[in-house]
């Protein structure tokens, strides 16, 4: 599955099925949260944090090519990510574009 954040793949023509989309609401635990918390007082990356972010990215890309595979896709166009606060420690985060078959 080719994945891009362009409108259009250089040389190739596609039809376009629709959009594919993936979400996932992730939470910290507590013991990264402990730790953040201390991180907060020296200041910093707070790695607890990246690493769930890119774990929740990662969890709803996956689900987006699922979800562009069963419309029958050879690509995803256009992709964006979003993320929003759920409540007070749990982030949701999106992945979604075009997906498009090959002429």
């Amino acid at each position: 599955m080719l994945l891009v954040n362009i409108d259009y793949i250089p040389g190739k023509e596609f039809e376009v099925l629709g959009m594919a989309k993936g979400t996932v609401v992730q939470s910290k635990n507590f013991g990264k949260d402990f730790m953040a918390g201390m991180k907060t007082l020296v200041g910093g990356e707070i790695t607890g944090y990246t690493e769930m972010l890119n774990e929740a990215r990662q969890i709803a890309v996956k689900r987006m090519v699922d979800e562009a595979e069963a419309l029958g896709a050879d690509a995803v166009v256009n992709i964006r990510y979003g993320s929003s606060a759920v409540m007070q420690g749990a982030a949701e985060v999106i992945a979604y574009g075009t997906a498009v078959r090959f002429k």
